[in-house]
């Protein structure tokens, strides 16, 4: 039996996945406003102090700019970055907003 490949459609995110920058985003290819994407945050308690936090996110930072890593996510089709602490909590608020709105609107229940 011959199995083909998977064809990529359209991708879930606001912009082209770099992996695949032929392939239009769902928004492009006749749902505007659409965008979703799975996503990773490094959170830390409330009163964590502001150089703890610097360290951590410098950290980060390099650890994602390491080739063999770079190359990884690539390979798994994920985009890695980083936000600052504020525009991440943003972030939060604003997907939290979003996919709440989302689920009432669709009428989605729990069983």
């Amino acid at each position: 039996m011959i199995r083909s490949r998977p064809r990529t459609t359209a991708a879930a995110g606001a912009t082209r996945a770099s992996a695949l920058p032929d392939v239009p985003t769902v928004a492009e290819s006749g749902a505007p406003g659409f965008e979703a994407s799975a996503w990773f945050g490094l959170v830390a308690p409330a009163n964590t102090p502001a150089p703890v936090l610097a360290k951590l996110q410098g950290d980060v930072e390099a650890i994602l700019k390491m080739p063999d890593v770079q190359k990884r996510f690539t390979e798994l089709g994920a985009e890695p970055g980083t936000l600052s602490g504020e525009t991440f909590g943003k972030f939060l608020a604003d997907e939290t907003a979003k996919w709440t709105r989302i689920i009432r609107e669709s009428g989605a229940q729990v069983d």
